[in-house]
């Protein structure tokens, strides 16, 4: 057992053959598969300058699928692509511009750059309209993370800093 050598010799424990869901791995092929256009036309954008990272992006993605529209429902797919905000764009219509993968077609990508500021946590671009005035810095669901760790508010660029208590 692991206390005895390396986790690295442990075995991975057998999955109940229950937990077996088709439709959700069906459902997640087709996440990864729309998750692959978004990085596809992040790289192109980070290659010509348009942005630095892909947290830089905020990109439209253009679906005429039903099933694709479906299978992101409940998902949080600026998180799984790793991008600040991103645009579904259900039907409408595909600009010449955007980029296709040539086993997606119907599938297209236009990468913008990501508005708001950065945040200091997260390194995610938002509205700084709607950061919490004790954590001005962050998103809100960063400020919301650090209160639940009870984390101390650190002197930001808006306070003096002299206040340990980052009052203004």
């Amino acid at each position: 057992d692991a206390a005895h050598g390396s986790i690295h010799l442990e075995q991975f424990p057998a999955i109940p053959p229950a937990w077996r869901d088709d439709q959700l791995a069906k459902t997640w092929e087709t996440v990864r598969m729309l998750r692959l256009a978004v990085t596809g036309a992040i790289e192109i954008a980070r290659a010509d300058k348009l942005i630095g990272s892909s947290l830089e992006a905020a990109p439209r993605v253009y679906l005429s699928n039903p099933e694709h529209l479906r299978s992101l429902e409940g998902v949080d797919f600026a998180e799984v692509c790793i991008t600040s905000d991103i645009a579904i764009e259900f039907g409408a219509e595909m600009p010449e511009s955007a980029f296709l993968l040539p086993e997606a077609p119907d599938v297209g990508v236009v990468v913008e750059r990501a508005r708001g500021v950065r945040c200091a946590r997260s390194w995610r671009y938002f509205d700084p309209v709607t950061a919490s005035p004790d954590f001005p810095d962050v998103t809100p669901r960063a400020a919301q993370a650090l209160r639940e760790n009870k984390l101390p508010v650190k002197p930001s660029a808006k306070t003096c800093g002299q206040c340990e208590d980052g009052n203004r």
